[in-house]
């Protein structure tokens, strides 16, 4: 045979293997090992406790921590959720949770809980703006305050690059990746119904 046809025949074959390994990693069942939930029950249960889309406490978590428990950041937070002490023991106080909660942000339940009822309290204060919410568990919601008073940002998603920190604009972004991710992923293994399967832009609730 002939130099082409073999050269031909490696052609198709390495054509095929690429379309083989195409499907694989597109396949639902292998996008869901690269990008899996932990801890579903507790963010399920705080999910519906405080009125918040269970994908969007899961990609905070992820971005957060990875789901790491015992994580600890340069900056002291702590836990799944990324809790700075100051923050977790105002969180204590109001929400009136148990005083024992401020030394156990390791306890998954504790930081999920604690976190999910954070991320609610940023939702009221930006009236159900997601995009604000999120930006406010980075950078804190008075400075998110601060940006929109001084109108250096509006607080939509189309103009998320004219917010002054540069590390809360990658957050943001890095959030909403998981999201839609997640949503596209488990919306339908966790019940959710069709007209819920929403990008984080009008994730506004």
């Amino acid at each position: 045979m002939s130099v082409s046809f073999w050269r031909k025949k490696r052609v198709f074959a390495l054509l095929f293997f690429t379309f083989v390994c195409f499907l694989f990693l597109t396949s639902s069942s292998v996008s869901k090992m690269l990008y899996p939930i932990r801890y579903q029950t507790e963010i399920q249960k705080n999910a519906a406790a405080y009125q918040l889309d269970p994908f969007l406490i899961a990609a905070i978590i992820r971005v957060e921590s990875n789901y790491q428990t015992h994580i600890e950041s340069k900056k002291g937070a702590y836990g799944l959720m990324q809790l700075m002490p100051d923050t977790s023991d105002w969180i204590v106080d109001t929400a009136r949770f148990s005083p024992s909660y401020k030394n156990d942000l390791h306890n998954p339940a504790v930081s999920i809980q604690m976190g999910s009822w954070y991320l609610n309290w940023l939702h009221k204060q930006f009236k159900g703006n997601a995009v604000l919410a999120i930006a406010g568990y980075n950078a804190g919601q008075g400075n998110v305050s601060h940006w929109l008073n001084d109108e250096q940002w509006d607080g939509t998603l189309e103009n998320v690059s004219s917010i002054p920190y540069g590390e809360t604009r990658h957050y943001i972004q890095r959030v909403l990746y998981y999201y839609n991710k997640y949503h596209k992923l488990y919306a339908e293994d966790w019940g959710i119904p069709a007209e819920k399967q929403r990008s984080i832009g009008q994730a506004t609730k």
